[in-house]
């Protein structure tokens, strides 16, 4: 997380600054396991004047509040994505293909939890997740969670599982989730991508905030205020965007624009494992 001081800080001071709310009354209030995602590249300034609106105690119908767990407001992510050797998945997002989804293996790095998660598009454009725990030394390609990828494609569109999936893509970054009645608002800083395939890295920049509100549909406040600070949504995933910057012979021109100003120009090599708005709070539109 050194390369980004900037942004980790503040997803940090945000989070600390803020009321709590359990992980119980989150899924109560705002699982959003069908819902709406809208990404945004934010600068940490801007960021931390969203954060300090949306939390306010007066803010009407209530702030938002942290996702607190043992006193941890502040998670670390490792996620791993598994798709076919031609990558499948990727293609079918950058076509728009209506019956696409994503393969994971998501671990939260400070308690040790593991999910297999599969991500799904709805009949309405909205992301519809399904998982199940992965548990000891279990990984995705085991055959019974094979079968469960199997079952909830079949299920969801009536199609068969791909043959030969495999680890493709890792991502590590440090979260913060924000939450009201109805809407989510996740916070990652620090976030690192790792092609498995072909050795290389990016880095997302580090003064930037990737933020993603999640709602059953509707604009929320959070969009509201980075719109009122010239920042918009993004054209990005994490999957999607860091493929894009690792691998520029792809055909990826819908993320480009967005992966680039996420982490750059330039991919780095894998290091062995041994070794402008009127209120300056507000950031200038993302370019």
């Amino acid at each position: 997380m050194t390369t980004a001081v900037a942004s980790v800080r503040a997803v940090r001071d945000a989070a600390h600054a803020t009321a709590p709310i359990s992980l119980a009354e989150v899924n109560r209030r705002a699982e959003l396991m069908a819902r709406f995602d809208r990404s945004y590249l934010v600068p940490a300034e801007t960021f931390l004047y969203m954060a300090e609106q949306l939390t306010d105690p007066g803010r009407p119908g209530g702030p938002f509040r942290a996702l607190t767990i043992d006193g941890r407001r502040a998670f670390r992510y490792h996620s791993v994505y598994y798709d076919t050797a031609g990558l499948r998945s990727f293609h079918d997002h950058r076509q728009g293909r209506r019956l696409r989804f994503k393969v994971r293996e998501r671990v939260y790095a400070d308690t040790g939890d593991r999910q297999f998660e599969i991500k799904l598009k709805g009949g309405r454009g909205d992301t519809v997740k399904h998982r199940t725990p992965l548990a000891g030394a279990d990984t995705p390609l085991d055959p019974g969670y094979r079968a469960f990828l199997a079952e909830t494609l079949h299920r969801a569109y009536g199609i068969g599982s791909p043959a030969g999936l495999r680890p493709s893509l890792s991502t590590d970054y440090l979260r913060a989730t924000f939450v009201a009645d109805g809407e989510r608002i996740t916070c990652d800083a620090g976030l690192v991508c790792d092609d498995l395939r072909a050795g290389r890295r990016v880095t997302c920049g580090a003064d930037l905030v990737l933020v993603e509100t999640k709602t059953a549909g509707h604009l929320t406040d959070a969009d509201r205020l980075l719109h009122a600070c010239g920042v918009r949504p993004a054209v990005f995933t994490k999957y999607c965007g860091a493929l894009a910057a690792l691998r520029p012979a792809l055909p990826a021109n819908r993320w480009r624009r967005a992966a680039r100003r996420a982490f750059g120009e330039v991919a780095e090599p894998v290091p062995a494992a041994d070794g402008a708005a009127t209120d300056r709070r507000c950031a200038p539109p993302v370019p």
